[in-house]
């Protein structure tokens, strides 16, 4: 048994490492570089104020701090038995006022840590417009290292190359596990396609924890620079939005000897299923339930048919944090919570997504999850992202619409895509119109950003669009009579759009493609 198997809190292996191996790199950002035993004296000095300021239950990290700066932060405040809140530097100042109001400052004595003991405050986001913090204990975490070592194999225990925020929970985890292995970690505060390539070159972190829009910037500028494979790197763990497995040759090429797992979860759940990556898989499916988790799927209409997923495991998170739960707050019953996705077993016991119940459109009376969509769109070689939603449509109910990111002088049109759509989904599923959003708006974790896209939807419904990007011009129908409300706002020439003109806007608007 390794001894990280022994940990029973996040903060536990800082101690052990800083016996056992003292002098290897915990934490490097690439200007500064802290040994486990100057992260563990870092900590203990961190951990020691804050018991002697009787500082409060639930303690802000600095952000005003640089990275390792925070992750000290971070460890000393979950080792004095506090629990630690992340907040997103990018926050407006309005937002950030009222999020750190909602979470309580009285002074605390508290015992050290356990493996219950509350010990993170992430936050995610709310239909109010207002981030939801969500808070997790100690075990929570602790049995994700766990099994992603277990299941994952080696490669996951090996020096992590984490490039994003901590207020991101995926590369907070990713970095924690880096600690928690003894292997360390490379951690960006800001993205470097560049520079994450010549670690992973090097063989400095042979294990990448990325977000699928990293994977893609990797691998274009890897091909703009003629790079050669990178055998050094073990393992790569793609999560926090639908990786394109069309994409996962290239992938295969330029890592050769890496095991390349996607793995679904969500900020509530932690780990709930994983695949090894394989262009070949079903887009919808998502993979086996991990060891430690149990599945249930409620509401089918059908037996054996789409449902919402349940999920019963040692992982879950506690309660949500400060402010009023919404309708996307997860469903609880006993030990098994949802949050609120639809999907269902396939015959060989994978789970398949077939996406948000909060986001299903309902389009000539049948139930459309705009991800699928969103997949199906995203396997064309032009496209960089999608978003789906629905417009009021006096025949069908709601129209289908699709925004979407395209590659610079890209010559696309709604045929092609059309086309590409029924190629892979049933018609009433082909979006009847196609837009492009510049610039593409994303959330501060890097996933497309549907909440902005639906309100630019929604004004270009209701007619309050007006583009001032050069080529545009606002009243004119695409293609002759408009086929609805939608295709008489804005009209933009597609030799404008291709020679990349309108790259320079700096507030999200939408270009249709004709």
């Amino acid at each position: 048994m390794s001894a990280a198997a022994t940990f029973l809190t996040v903060d536990a292996p800082l101690a052990f490492w800083a016996r056992d191996r003292p002098h290897a790199i915990a934490i490097d950002d690439g200007t500064r570089r802290l040994s486990f035993a100057q992260l563990a004296d870092a900590v203990a000095a961190r951990t020691a104020v804050l018991s002697a300021q009787h500082a409060p239950a639930t303690v802000w990290v600095d952000d005003t701090l640089d990275l390792p700066g925070r992750l000290v932060d971070f460890l000393g405040i979950i080792a004095s038995g506090r629990s630690a809140a992340v907040g997103d530097p990018d926050w407006p100042h309005a937002v950030r006022e009222q999020v750190l109001a909602s979470i309580p400052q009285a002074p605390a004595d508290l015992p050290p840590p356990g493996p219950e003991t509350a010990f993170y405050v992430g936050f995610t986001s709310g239909s109010t417009g207002l981030p939801k913090g969500f808070q997790r204990h100690h075990r929570s975490w602790t049995e994700s290292f766990r099994v992603c070592v277990s299941e994952f194999g080696q490669g996951a225990a090996t020096r992590v190359l984490a490039p994003g925020r901590s207020s991101h929970s995926l590369f907070l985890f990713g970095m924690l596990l880096g600690l928690w292995t003894g292997a360390g970690v490379v951690v960006q505060e800001q993205f470097s396609a560049g520079r994450a390539l010549d670690s992973l070159a090097q063989g400095h972190t042979p294990c990448l924890v990325a977000v699928p829009s990293q994977l893609l910037v990797m691998l274009a500028l890897a091909a703009r620079r003629k790079l050669v494979p990178m055998p050094l790197v073990q393992q790569i763990m793609i999560s926090g939005a639908r990786w394109m497995r069309g994409r996962t040759p290239e992938l295969r090429k330029l890592f050769p000897n890496a095991r390349i797992i996607e793995f679904y979860g969500a900020s509530e759940t932690s780990f709930i299923a994983w695949t090894d990556a394989d262009a070949d898989t079903p887009p919808e499916v998502v993979g086996r339930p991990f060891g430690n988790v149990e599945l249930d799927i409620r509401d089918a209409a059908v037996p054996g048919g789409p449902g919402l997923i349940f999920v019963r495991s040692p992982m879950l998170f506690m309660d949500y944090v400060g402010g009023d739960r919404d309708e996307t707050a997860a469903l609880r019953d006993g030990d098994w919570l949802s949050v609120r996705d639809v999907g269902f077993l396939d015959a060989a016991g994978r789970l398949c997504l077939m996406g948000r119940q909060k986001r299903m459109i309902v389009t000539q009376g049948k139930n459309l999850f705009p991800e699928e969509v969103e997949t199906a769109l995203a396997a064309h070689p032009d496209v960089l992202g999608a978003s789906v939603h629905g417009v009021a449509d006096a025949l069908r109910g709601m129209q289908v619409l699709a925004v979407l990111d395209i590659k610079p002088g890209a010559s696309l049109d709604a045929a092609a895509l059309s086309a590409c759509c029924r190629t892979r989904l049933e018609a009433f599923k082909t979006p009847r119109a196609y837009f492009v959003c510049v610039p593409w708006p994303l959330t501060a974790s890097g996933k497309a950003d549907h909440s902005m896209l639906a309100g630019l939807v929604a004004a270009l419904s209701r007619g309050r669009i007006e583009s001032k990007l050069p080529g545009c011009t606002s009243g004119q129908p695409l293609n002759g009579e408009p086929r609805s409300d939608l295709h008489t706002l804005i009209a933009a020439d597609p030799a404008t759009l291709r020679a990349g003109h309108v790259s320079n806007a700096e507030t999200p608007c939408l270009l249709p493609l004709r």
